[in-house]
């Protein structure tokens, strides 16, 4: 048996097919993997009860075609159900948004307020100048129509929208995640001890429009605007964004376990190698009683993910296998 991510377009994938000649490919979803392989590295047994697993990362592809990066999975290695994830916003021009920050940033802010109550009250700012020397235009059209605009519940595509409008990122990034680590970098970490009330807002409304809950910067983008205005430190908004993404990821969880007899939760994904939104997570859950499974051995992004798919793999050949006896 070969085990392979269920993106179509993944090297990896297109490998695995060629390789496997007459046997068997297992495609694993890809944050389903993610969380196996943080089950995996904590040694739960095969058989062992469901857990609420937080998948957060740039990209990966759902079972509903968009790309998904920010997801709650009631799950263990044989399967899972999508329990909650992160509002999708379009992502102008797929893979170069992730090169390009920019372009996330833009489709946040248009998502939230659009361009006119942008350029009424923030006009002064750099990154409005900045956007509105962009190709406006392409962009307002590719997202209305969704030409080569996937849309996406990405928690790593969140952070490079922060990273452009905090004034950190702007020009094509080097790697996938450069935005990101800048962000974090830039914490002021005496401002994580802020009164909790300045953090900024995320939501959790009770369902999104796909009937699931979601975590959204409904005004998020608002109050670092509105920081940026008040010449905030860069490092003070970091500190704010970090916190407040932490409480909403918290809340959420709070939210899908009351309503299940789960008390464990594992995390995984890219996003959680940024430590401070780690440790604000996994103290965060902790303190609401639930227990927490994370890596140390294996990393958390996608250089441990194989090993998620090994363990779909065996439980989906296992579970085969007593049907056929």
């Amino acid at each position: 048996v070969l085990a392979v991510d269920q993106h179509p377009q993944y090297l990896s994938t297109r490998r695995g097919f060629e390789m496997a000649g007459e046997r068997p490919v297992i495609e694993v979803q890809h944050h389903h993997a993610h969380i196996a392989s943080c089950l995996a590295e904590n040694q739960r047994p095969l058989n062992a009860a469901p857990v609420l697993g937080i998948a957060l990362d740039g990209t990966g592809y759902g079972d509903d075609g968009t790309i998904w990066g920010g997801e709650f999975l009631i799950c263990d290695y044989s399967g899972y159900r999508r329990a909650g994830t992160f509002k999708p916003v379009a992502l102008p021009g797929g893979a170069a948004a992730v090169k390009q920050p920019w372009r996330n940033a833009y489709a946040h802010l248009m998502a939230e307020m659009g361009w006119g109550e942008f350029s009424m009250n923030f006009a002064d700012l750099e990154v409005y100048r900045r956007l509105n020397d962009m190709p406006r235009d392409t962009l307002n059209a590719m997202i209305e129509t969704g030409t080569n605009t996937p849309l996406a519940s990405s928690c790593g595509r969140l952070f490079d929208a922060a990273a452009v409008i905090a004034g950190l990122a702007w020009d094509a990034q080097n790697y996938e995640g450069e935005a990101a680590q800048l962000f974090e970098a830039a914490i002021d970490t005496a401002a994580l001890d802020e009164p909790l009330d300045l953090a900024y807002p995320f939501s959790v409304p009770l369902t999104g429009g796909t009937g699931l809950p979601y975590i959204e910067p409904v005004a998020v983008w608002r109050a670092m605007l509105g920081d940026l205005v008040l010449k905030t430190p860069v490092g003070v908004m970091a500190a704010r964004f970090h916190r407040g993404l932490a409480n909403a990821i918290v809340a959420m969880a709070q939210r899908i376990t009351n309503d299940t007899e789960i008390d464990t939760i594992a995390l995984s994904g890219g996003c959680f190698q940024n430590a401070t939104l780690f440790e604000l997570v996994h103290q965060g859950l902790e303190s609401s009683g639930l227990k927490v499974l994370s890596h140390s051995k294996f990393p958390a992004n996608d250089g441990g993910i194989s090993l998620g798919q090994a363990l779909v793999a065996l439980a989906a050949s296992q579970s085969e296998e007593k049907i056929c006896a």
